[in-house]
């Protein structure tokens, strides 16, 4: 596929992600959605991907949805470019809603995802950094969560990201104002790790992403990822125990447990020899397996 509203590449182990619309502020489209979805089972495919860094172009990140089509913009029966209408919930005829596709695929991703917020991050712009295992912004970033300032409600599983990520009492006062609100507050309410001057934003991106790619075994971090994300919905820790345990297993016998202790010990940097197309272990906890879901 190539890409119009999206730009794509990858360099030193890094692929970035830019979302290219910036004469609407990168605002969220059908179009966007779909070259998204495809960038990233690139990124898994690709062995030579070891992290990913997402970023806006201009001056924003993503201000959400574009919302050009008026009134009807989140009528699902007139305004099928901003649900997935190519699949449907467990009823049978409620649409997905679009957002939600990308954020289920980038949760599903088995590289690292670090965003690189540099601008207003508004609606669908702020739920889909929420999968993204780290959140740093610039100083001059604005985030909100304003869907009821529209009339709708959380989308993109928000629901379940934004308390898990920042606490329910700080995800209910974002969400039920539906405000916008500066970085320093997103710093504060722990929504993201840090906050940058905008011309540190991506060096200070890419150098965690390139330490990630530079020193760490893809399929320790593919499975770490997924233990993690499994184990916010464990019910103990005695399950988290189980899985954790089953993959210490599988792993601790492979190729790169054996160079990660050897080249400590010869002290050098680790050469691991394993993949994630060909080796994740299949202890690994299940996600579901199609792209939509």
């Amino acid at each position: 596929m190539s890409y119009t509203e999206i730009g794509y590449e990858v360099d030193e182990g890094v692929a970035t992600i830019t979302l290219n619309r910036p004469a609407r502020l990168n605002a969220y489209t059908n179009t966007m959605r779909l070259e998204t979805l495809d960038a990233f089972d690139r990124i898994d495919a690709d062995d030579a991907v070891r992290a990913v860094v997402v970023t806006g172009a201009g001056r924003a990140f993503c201000a959400g949805a574009d919302l050009e089509g008026g009134a009807d913009t989140f009528n699902h029966e007139k305004a099928l470019d901003m649900f997935a209408d190519e699949d449907t919930l467990a009823d049978g005829k409620t649409p997905r809603d679009g957002g939600g596709t990308v954020v289920l695929r980038i949760a599903r991703c088995l590289k690292p995802v670090i965003a690189a917020v540099n601008g207003p991050a508004v609606g669908v712009g702020a739920t889909m950094t929420l999968p993204m295992d780290v959140r740093i912004a610039s100083d001059t970033a604005k985030f909100g969560f304003v869907f009821a300032r529209r009339g709708i409600v959380t989308e993109a599983a928000s629901s379940w990201y934004l308390p898990r990520v920042v606490g329910i009492s700080q995800a209910m006062e974002w969400a039920m104002t539906g405000r916008v609100f500066p970085a320093s507050e997103a710093l504060a309410g722990r929504l993201v790790s840090r906050v940058v001057p905008p011309a540190e934003l991506l060096p200070t991106a890419y150098a965690l992403a390139k330490e990630v790619a530079e020193n760490t075994s893809a399929v320790a971090v593919a499975s770490i990822r997924r233990l993690m994300y499994a184990g916010l919905s464990a019910e103990t820790p005695w399950q988290a125990h189980a899985s954790d345990s089953k993959l210490m297993a599988a792993l601790g016998q492979a190729a790169d447990a054996a160079e990660g202790i050897k080249s400590f010990l010869e002290k050098r940097p680790a050469e691991f020899p394993m993949a994630v197309s060909r080796d994740l272990p299949e202890a690994l906890p299940e996600f579901p397996k199609r792209r939509e879901d």
